[in-house]
């Protein structure tokens, strides 16, 4: 899996890329991610990005050049000319082009799921007032949204969408296992409570013996199986969107 994020402030992902699962993924070459510079497909001295907005209005709006320049060399280095024309067309079916707008079809778990057949997913953020609309129109196979609400940018949306799609990815949390007893026919995801050591927790302005004792439920101590996933089918929740 490869991601190519485009962005004009690369060095927001720096620190996120370098821990735990992402940086021992890609380590291991199972996903392989790209930051891209948005003003390096700029034309003037200034590099550009944005310009006001026709029709009048407060902040600025990115322009259409750059990223038009910028996806239009990505998807280019991404065809191997050496490969048929039908291994060409396949591998255009494998790929994704992302523009984060609160506008957007909202990003759930489903769509993660079938983010993680691809074999590349562009991703372009955002700033400022928003992306001139024939971006959306023109270049993006699929506007995206991670909730109701509004960013300054594109770039933590970016981080939700490699993490998500990352952890589907075989080998990337280690055991299969780890997935298959969450995920549902549906591709959905199950969540259920989880407690560990130390069996008993008091609080300290509580007395040992008071009732104020934070306890693991007793049913999972038991060792019977079946009663440990009736308890979790009752307390769990199954993320369907």
């Amino acid at each position: 899996m490869k991601f190519d994020i485009i962005t004009i402030f690369p060095q927001i992902f720096d620190s996120y890329l370098k821990e735990s699962f992402i940086k021992k993924a890609r380590k291991e070459g199972l996903i392989k991610i790209n930051i891209h510079n948005l003003r390096k497909w700029t034309k003037n001295s200034h590099q550009t990005v944005d310009d006001r907005p026709y029709g009048g209005g407060l902040g600025m709006v990115f322009k259409i050049e750059p990223i038009y320049r910028a996806i239009k060399e990505i998807k280019r280095k991404a065809l191997d000319p050496k490969k048929t024309p039908r291994r060409v067309a396949s591998e255009k079916r494998k790929t994704k082009i992302i523009l984060f707008t609160p506008r957007g079809k909202k990003f759930n778990q489903k769509i993660a799921y079938q983010f993680s057949k691809l074999e590349q997913i562009v991703m372009i953020c955002g700033r400022y007032e928003g992306v001139d609309e024939r971006v959306a129109k023109h270049i993006a196979d699929l506007e995206l949204s991670i909730g109701d609400y509004d960013l300054m940018g594109g770039e933590l949306p970016a981080m939700v969408v490699v993490e998500t799609v990352s952890r589907l990815i075989p080998g990337v949390l280690g055991k299969p296992q780890f997935l298959k007893e969450r995920i549902t026919k549906r591709k959905g995801f199950i969540e259920y409570p989880q407690y560990t050591r130390p069996l008993n927790f008091f609080p300290e302005k509580f007395r040992r013996a008071s009732p104020k004792t934070w306890r693991v439920p007793k049913v999972l101590l038991s060792g019977n199986h079946k009663k440990i996933e009736e308890w979790r089918g009752k307390h769990q929740k199954i993320i369907l969107s």
